[in-house]
């Protein structure tokens, strides 16, 4: 029912994954927090962009929806969204970059995803110091310095918050929380239990502060969250 397809090479350094989504049964799906803004295409809603989210979204489908995405990594969203990313956070907008009338005669949902992957041209040619500074945060889960970063972006501490903000649709400190909130949930994911290791293999505290942020962005324990899955 879902399926993530790697971008062409041109385009990784920006996009995560492009993807399509096919329901046989309603489907109500919760989506914890990532850093990433996606592009959306269905053929009920047309096209819309899905801002960096805080807290754990629920997305219902009916049954025989097909949908396909562009999952954007942190921080790269901005350079194809029209909408200032910041202005998404936690929204769900109509974004017009991509031709509705082009993907309505798609034949497939696979062949619509193409066309949305063919149609994505950055906004800007090079990556802005902020951008590149989101990079090594996303590179390292999240641990690292706010100082360092801003150091990086030639920033000071201040101006990159502000600037961050601008970029991601979340403030750097937060991003980081969830950059690594998801590496804990990959960690997790290779089949692991022993949550105490994962919180320390991840950058935690303790376990105790993995529960906390496994609580805030999903609603749940961690033994909760992967016991459904």
């Amino acid at each position: 029912m879902y399926h993530e397809h790697a971008p062409p090479a041109a385009l990784s350094r920006l996009v995560e994954c492009a993807w399509t989504l096919d329901t046989t049964d309603p489907l109500t799906h919760s989506v914890p927090p990532d850093g990433c803004t996606d592009l959306l295409y269905s053929r009920e809603s047309g096209v819309q962009a899905v801002g960096a989210m805080t807290s754990s979204s629920t997305f219902t489908f009916p049954k025989g929806a097909s949908i396909a995405g562009i999952r954007f990594r942190p921080g790269m969203g901005k350079l194809f969204l029209q909408e200032p990313v910041a202005e998404l956070t936690d929204r769900v907008a109509e974004q017009p970059t991509v031709g509705r009338a082009r993907l309505d005669d798609a034949r497939t949902i696979q062949q619509a995803m193409s066309l949305m992957m063919a149609a994505l041209r950055p906004s800007e040619e090079s990556l802005s110091p902020t951008q590149k500074a989101i990079e090594h945060m996303v590179a390292r889960n999240g641990n690292v310095s706010m100082p360092w970063l801003a150091d990086q972006a030639g920033l000071s501490e201040r101006q990159f918050r502000r600037r961050c903000q601008e970029e991601s649709g979340l403030g750097p400190k937060f991003l980081a929380r969830v950059l690594r909130f998801r590496f804990a949930q990959r960690l997790a994911g290779d089949a692991r239990t022993d949550w105490a290791g994962i919180a320390a293999d991840a950058g935690y505290f303790d376990q105790a502060h993995l529960i906390r942020d496994f609580r805030e962005f999903t609603g749940a324990t961690p033994v909760a969250v992967f016991s459904n899955r």
